[in-house]
């Protein structure tokens, strides 16, 4: 078995490949090579990285223990104490799966309690301060679709935006909305030039509050799986009939398929 774990297929991933398949950006790969933490095991003629299939499995258990709370030091440690990367590997996995079950839990929880200050506040009862306390902690459930990095990134962005800017935008996006709904009820083609317009402000809008280049797409990516995973939710804290938001955001992805 050892055998069929050290067989090589010649794959290979530069850095950037490998940040953008992880969502980490190339500085903190190159920070990870620089502290021995994870050197890749080639390098090309001019010296570039290149991470194989065991460097893969290692950024895999890295990952993960950094979920689990463990600093970098820590980590390191742990992956100098592991021989047997199978066992290794099937230990992570059961404390990872451990993990995701518990968060489904508190989710599920979440919804639960924001369905019932919801409902009290529909009934015109202010809910008690317990309420939003516990609230308040299953909120953070939601943090996991950014990493800590990548949260500080959008709060620096929004700060160097400005309130006015910000309260600007909100105004601009809901006119975008208000005259993109009729096109999207119509299944006015995409290609449109009045709706190619709107569209394009719209995708310029929102990226406004990502970070510049590289950064502002692995926050943008995030974003789009927090809205898969949770559209209902989320649209419906929206001034429109959910579905119809849902509806919209599915016919500006469109706009950009192939």
């Amino acid at each position: 078995m050892k055998d069929v774990i050290e067989a090589d297929n010649k794959r290979r991933w530069s850095v950037g490949e490998l940040a953008r398949a992880t969502g980490l950006t190339v500085r903190t790969l190159h920070h990870y090579d620089q502290i021995g933490l994870l050197t890749p095991h080639e390098r090309t003629a001019s010296g570039h990285r290149r991470y194989t299939e065991h460097d893969l499995r290692r950024l895999y258990r890295i990952r993960a223990l950094s979920a689990l709370g463990l600093s970098l030091d820590e980590i390191a440690s742990v992956l100098a104490d592991q021989d047997d990367e199978l066992t290794a590997l099937h230990a992570l996995l059961t404390a990872q799966l451990h993990g995701l079950t518990a968060q489904a839990t508190r989710i599920n929880e979440l919804r639960t309690r924001i369905d019932g200050l919801l409902q009290r506040i529909t009934a015109r009862q202010m809910p008690n301060p317990d309420q939003f306390m516990s609230t308040l902690e299953l909120i953070t459930v939601y943090e996991t679709y950014f990493t800590q990095e990548q949260r500080d990134q959008l709060a620096q962005r929004r700060t160097a935006l400005g309130p006015e800017a910000i309260e600007a935008a909100k105004h601009e996006w809901a006119a975008l909305v208000e005259e993109l709904l009729p096109h999207v009820a119509a299944n006015t083609p995409t290609d449109n030039p009045q709706v190619a317009d709107l569209i394009a402000r719209y995708q310029a809008l929102g990226a406004r509050f990502h970070p510049p280049a590289e950064q502002g797409e692995q926050t943008a990516a995030a974003a789009r799986q927090m809205w898969q995973d949770n559209s209902t939710e989320l649209a419906a804290r929206l001034p429109w009939p959910p579905d119809r938001i849902i509806a919209l955001v599915e016919y500006v992805n469109r706009a950009h398929q192939p």
